[in-house]
């Protein structure tokens, strides 16, 4: 019903009742006909507005069932934020662990350099590389002179300080891309790609030289101390294994010779 119309319909509700209630019409033949359809018009009215209010309820039910569906999904999208902030910080904090975990199972513990496992690794990779490119690759077994001695005179602490200065000297005095580490006890492995061994004694020569000038501070006390060295190039074909015996017998042969040396294996 249009706004305009309806103090007509209120209008010609009135007049209706008026006339219903009106005693001096109480025997017109229309009067009963008038007061049923009267009737019947207010029952339809009644349903109407029955209906309408149950409408109502039901689009403000649906209404609030859409506002909060919609707060449960900024809700859950609130909580799915929040897990992928906690996945991603336990993803790098993972990441981290692995890193240290792989850090500490290639380091030694004491000097900081690379363990007998980093090594192994790096001298099979070196290894393959110089067999399939044919290049040079140079092997050096160094041995820390009367090492038992110093313990026996300064203690275990102190053989320990000497290690980390012999580590720190020799880490100083390779090339950038060489890989030293602590083959075990007071040994210690250098391996150096891309050069052969006369090129690799002028390098390890300078590192004799710098352990020797060496003074190891423990207490009050400066302990001097020398090291010796074995060289081996690498021969094409050649198993790790005879590659380091070779080193080794290098190494041996400079301890003969009366320590604080250098020498080269045979090809």
């Amino acid at each position: 019903m249009k706004p305009t119309e309806e103090p007509l319909a209120e209008a010609l509700e009135q007049r209706v009742e008026r006339l219903l209630a009106d005693a001096a019409h109480a025997g017109h033949p229309l009067r009963q006909a008038l007061g049923d359809l009267y009737d019947e018009f207010r029952d339809a009215l009644t349903q109407i507005e029955r209906v309408t209010r149950i409408s109502d309820r039901y689009q403000s039910i649906s209404q609030q069932e859409k506002l909060t569906l919609a707060e449960r999904y900024r809700k859950q999208i609130r909580q799915l934020e929040r897990l992928s902030r906690i996945s991603d910080r336990y993803q790098a904090m993972m990441r981290d662990l692995n890193e240290a975990l792989k850090e500490a199972s290639t380091k030694d513990a004491l000097t900081g350099i690379g363990n007998r496992r980093l090594l192994m690794e790096s001298l099979k990779a070196e290894t393959a590389r110089a067999d399939r490119l044919e290049r040079p690759f140079t092997l050096v077994m160094v041995d820390v002179d009367r090492f038992k001695a110093v313990n026996d005179q300064y203690g275990h602490d102190a053989g320990d300080k000497v290690l980390i200065e012999v580590a720190r000297v020799i880490e100083s005095g390779i090339r950038e891309y060489d890989v030293c580490g602590r083959w075990g006890g007071e040994e210690f492995l250098v391996i150096m790609p891309e050069i052969d061994a006369v090129e690799a004694a002028a390098v390890i020569e300078r590192i004799r030289a710098a352990i020797n000038a060496l003074k190891v501070l423990y207490g009050e006390r400066q302990i001097g101390i020398t090291a010796s060295f074995g060289i081996a190039e690498h021969a094409r074909g050649e198993s790790i294994s005879d590659f380091l015996n070779r080193a080794d017998m290098a190494l041996y042969a400079a301890k003969r010779a009366g320590r604080n040396r250098l020498d080269i294996a045979a090809a």
